[in-house]
């Protein structure tokens, strides 16, 4: 993807990481979350990865985790802001995940959670991981999904139209499930599965929402944002809108967050491959139980 097509202003996108690095730790429950549930998952392979890479590990968290996991050999930290990769313990590479620096077939594993939705070039960042791994390399990855942030999405759209004539793109625009496994696809991984779990937040108002994005490193960095901040009387009617469609019973507001989880493995010859069309050796009807219809009672074919 050429940078006429860049969605991301991804310098800007850094130094958002580089200024909320010194208290990364006090917002990083999503990614707690997500690190719990890639390790869990990674629990239930039964093999080995002698050598892996983390890909966006903004202060650690899911690296030291990472490492604890007895099948797991050796750990690579990525991430291109280098006061947070600063915080990572072990193996640290400064990179952006659109330029991997490691060699074709090099790596048993490769991790990232919640930084590949923010790269310009994602299926190009898929195939350079794809191309990456071994042959039966396994890729864990989870990313946010296109409802992430819809309410607040639907607040700022609706302010900027009521009183401004027209609206920037403040939210990113997120992938979604199909989109994803359409990508792994174009990749050429082999067995992808693609899933997502909706994650509610709540918060005292929406300030309190954005406030902690912001601390999150996750401010604005649309290219195709405009420059200027939003007048007040806009951020106020915002923050109103929000309450009024989103907010709760007992005076909070709620935020949502889709996170979205890839597994997939650079292909291997060992691995189960579906049948060519017209070689099974089992009639559909048979595995289910059921009887074939006679001939003289089938419906006939549409020519």
């Amino acid at each position: 993807m050429t940078a006429d097509h860049d969605i991301f202003d991804r310098a800007l996108l850094v130094r958002w990481r580089d200024r909320v690095a010194a208290g990364a730790q006090a917002h990083e429950f999503l990614l707690a979350r997500v690190a719990d549930d890639l390790i869990e998952r990674l629990g239930a392979v039964q093999r080995r990865f002698p050598v892996a890479v983390n890909l966006g590990a903004y202060h650690g968290l899911f690296g030291r985790r990472l490492r604890q996991v007895p099948s797991v050999g050796m750990v690579v930290d990525t991430e291109p802001s280098w006061h947070l990769l600063k915080q990572c313990d072990g193996l640290r590479v400064q990179a952006h995940e659109e330029a991997l620096p490691f060699g074709e077939a090099s790596l048993d594993l490769v991790t990232s959670g919640l930084c590949l939705h923010l790269v310009n070039d994602l299926p190009g960042a898929l195939v350079q991981i794809r191309r990456a791994l071994k042959p039966d390399g396994l890729f864990l990855a989870a990313l946010l999904g296109g409802t992430t942030l819809s309410e607040l999405r639907n607040a700022l759209l609706a302010a900027e139209e009521e009183l401004e004539g027209g609206a920037s793109p403040r939210v990113a625009p997120f992938a979604d499930v199909q989109d994803l496994g359409a990508l792994l696809q174009r990749a050429r991984f082999a067995l992808p599965v693609v899933d997502a779990d909706t994650v509610k937040v709540t918060y005292p108002d929406a300030l309190a929402l954005m406030r902690e994005l912001r601390a999150m490193g996750a401010a604005n960095a649309l290219k195709a944002r405009r420059k200027g901040p939003l007048r007040r009387a806009t951020l106020a009617r915002a923050f109103a809108l929000y309450q009024e469609r989103f907010g709760l019973a007992n005076g909070r507001v709620a935020a949502t967050f889709e996170i979205i989880t890839l597994t997939a493995w650079a292909p291997h010859a060992s691995q189960q491959q579906p049948l060519a069309p017209g070689t099974a050796q089992v009639r559909l009807a048979e595995a289910l139980g059921r009887k074939e219809p006679m001939g003289d009672t089938a419906r006939p074919r549409r020519r």
